[in-house]
This record gives C-alpha cells, sequence and structure tokens, in this order.
C-alpha cells in the first residue's frame, strides 16, 4: 500500500466546555493537521493522489477555522472543540471530498502544541 500525507495550520482560539482547569478559558493555539491519504495502487501519472489537489482541500477545510474563535464556528459551537474532535472533523471533511474507489483517508494528526497531538483514522 502507498502512503503520502499533506501538513497544513492554522492559529484559532478555543475553549473546553465540561473541564475545569486553565483550558476552560478562552487561549489560542498555532495548529497543525496532517492528513494521510492512502492506495493500492498508483494513478497513471504514479501518485496517490495530487499534493496540490489534497493541499486545496485541507487549506479549504482549515480556513475555516483560521484566526477564528473555534467555539463559534460550527459543528463546534455544540461540540467541544478538543484535538480529538478536531481531528474526526477534518478525517470526515476531507475524506468526503477526495475518496473515492482507489484513494482513502487512513488517519487525521491535529496538533494543539509541538507536544499534544491527537489521532483519528480507520
Amino acid at each position: 500500500m502507498y502512503q503520502v500525507y499533506k501538513e497544513s495550520d492554522f492559529s484559532g482560539a478555543h475553549h473546553l466546555r465540561d473541564y475545569y482547569g486553565k483550558c476552560e478559558n478562552i487561549h489560542g493555539h498555532n495548529w497543525k493537521v496532517r492528513v494521510y491519504v492512502t492506495a493500492n495502487e498508483l494513478d497513471s501519472s504514479g501518485m496517490v493522489v495530487d499534493f496540490v489537489e489534497l493541499k486545496k482541500v485541507l487549506e479549504e477545510e482549515i480556513n475555516r477555522f483560521d484566526h477564528q474563535d473555534i467555539n463559534k464556528t460550527a459543528p463546534f459551537d455544540k461540540i467541544n472543540p478538543t484535538s480529538e474532535n478536531l481531528a474526526k472533523y477534518f478525517f470526515d471533511q476531507v475524506s468526503n471530498r477526495i475518496n473515492n474507489e482507489r484513494v482513502r483517508v487512513s488517519k487525521v494528526m491535529v496538533w494543539e502544541t509541538e507536544h499534544s497531538c491527537a489521532v483519528y483514522g480507520e
């Protein structure tokens, strides 16, 4: 199986609901998002997916949150904006846009700090 990934980042604020500690207060992160895509076979150009297309899809999804209060941006106006929930959100959104019979998103990693990362995948 072939696997590639694309990474991008954004700055955004959030606060955690039903949490008691520093993170219940609004604070910001420089988030990093990495999307892994797999395929059993390469396309006619010898690629899993064109990095240009993967970058476009990923950046369109993360731009919704860039320099925003994530808690005020759907679906996180109702769902707690944890790294875990963000990883699942990006997994679902990018999968809906690029998965086909040959290619699929296998996992998404979301860092809220250099040392703290959540992973969601198959």
